[in-house]
């Protein structure tokens, strides 16, 4: 008997029970469907945690600021503000594993322009701001040194700030009002996206740090006080040990004594996201490991319906050798039948799968990503179980003896 033969054959012996065949096949049928969908949407998260890492920047660290004491009463995490521009400059200047620092002081304000206003954040900070986060420009330039040392009333506009204030216009040396001072865009920066709490990092006004101490906060006198310090370590270095000599340097300069608690926070931006893509890829194998479950359910099924199969089917499997069909033509025959459930389910899972997906990403707004490697995995996994699960039965016609098959009742 050669293939094809095997095939008609094994495909008529299905046809006759249908309703079976469907039924064994429910089993590798969401088997498949729920690999592939789980699979995607955790390629999704992790994708989208990958996009949050390159937004960020790589190897970047945040030092914030620690609580603030009043009366013996602690107001919280970031109350307390002790950084000045001298310290982000140290940081950059002392520790030669730091490619470059940028100071930052952060307020929500609305921006004003024509008959347009839009509520948005309004950050300080210098131009190496640009290179610790690696952000660019997507038209304009950068501040001069002149700019930045005297208060310049000039900015950039992030991506969403530059539609809702302008629309289609170019927003380049136009004038926005800031708490009723007149600013003059001289950059729009290029489109950045969510960050990792979903907030919009394209929705932000930026000037120069000193233009923000005097013109937005109108703190006045000579002390360079700042918010934050945003951090970029060089290629190749050990975060960890970066983030201790940073920590040992700011507690040298903030006078913290040897027994004292730190006044700041040291946040690695990039391990917080590896964790969380970390987190992702595990819970990802785990909803797929889950869903493979109900492949080997469905590959038991097989088995089972298969071994039902060669009783019923045995006076005619004995007629068959009486004729001159061979064990191992008898074995091809009940294999093919079970790898062809297998495939068919597994067809109808991929399917039912990616029908799954697209409705998953479309009601609930999931960033999903199905991969051909996915597909092809729960189909391979699918013949793999027909085979495993469909050799014994078949194995088990096979070695029937022919007069005993042809006297069985």
């Amino acid at each position: 008997m050669n293939t094809l033969t095997a095939i008609r054959s094994a495909w008529r012996g299905l046809k006759a029970n249908a309703l079976r065949s469907a039924l064994t096949m429910l089993g590798i049928i969401i088997g498949v469907a729920a690999v592939i969908t789980m699979i995607a949407v955790g390629s999704g998260a992790t994708q989208r945690v990958q996009e949050q890492m390159k937004s960020l920047g790589s190897n970047v660290m945040l030092v914030m600021p620690g609580s603030l004491s009043s009366a013996g009463v602690r107001q919280g995490a970031q109350t307390r503000s002790r950084f000045t521009e001298e310290d982000a400059e140290a940081i950059a200047l002392e520790i030669p594993e730091v490619q470059a620092t940028a100071p930052g002081s952060r307020t929500m304000a609305q921006a004003v322009a024509q008959n347009a206003n839009w509520n948005t954040a309004i950050f300080g900070t210098t131009n190496d701001f640009l290179e610790v986060r690696e952000w660019s420009l997507a038209s304009g330039r950068l501040f001069e040194p002149a700019e930045q040392s005297g208060s310049a009333k000039v900015v950039w506009l992030g991506q969403t700030v530059a539609r809702e204030l302008f629309g289609d216009q170019d927003p380049i040396d136009q004038v926005i009002r800031v708490r009723g001072v007149p600013f003059k865009v001289i950059g729009v920066l290029a489109r950045k996206g969510q960050n990792a709490s979903g907030q919009d990092q394209d929705d932000i006004v930026i000037m120069p740090m000193s233009t923000f101490r005097n013109r937005i906060w109108n703190a006045g006198g000579n002390v360079r006080r700042i918010w934050s310090i945003h951090v970029k370590v060089r290629e190749g270095q050990d975060m960890k040990a970066v983030e201790q000599s940073v920590k040992d340097l700011l507690r040298q300069r903030l006078r913290v004594s040897d027994d004292g608690d730190d006044t700041f926070s040291v946040n690695n931006l990039s391990e917080i996201l590896q964790a969380q893509e970390a987190a992702s890829r595990a819970m990802t194998l785990l909803l797929a490991a889950v869903a493979g479950v109900s492949l080997l359910v469905g590959g038991i099924g097989i088995m089972n319906i298969m071994l039902v199969s060669v009783t019923e089917r045995t006076r005619e499997i004995g007629l068959r050798m009486a004729v001159g069909a061979r064990g191992r033509d008898i074995r091809a025959q009940f294999l093919i039948e079970a790898v062809t459930l297998s495939l068919i389910g597994g067809a109808i899972g991929i399917a039912l799968g990616a029908g799954a997906t697209a409705a998953m990403a479309f009601f609930s707004g999931w960033q999903v990503y199905m991969s051909a490697n996915a597909v092809l995995l729960a189909a391979g996994f699918a013949a793999l179980v027909g085979v495993f699960f469909g050799w014994y039965p078949a194995q088990r016609a096979a070695g029937l003896l022919p007069i005993q098959a042809l006297r069985h009742e």
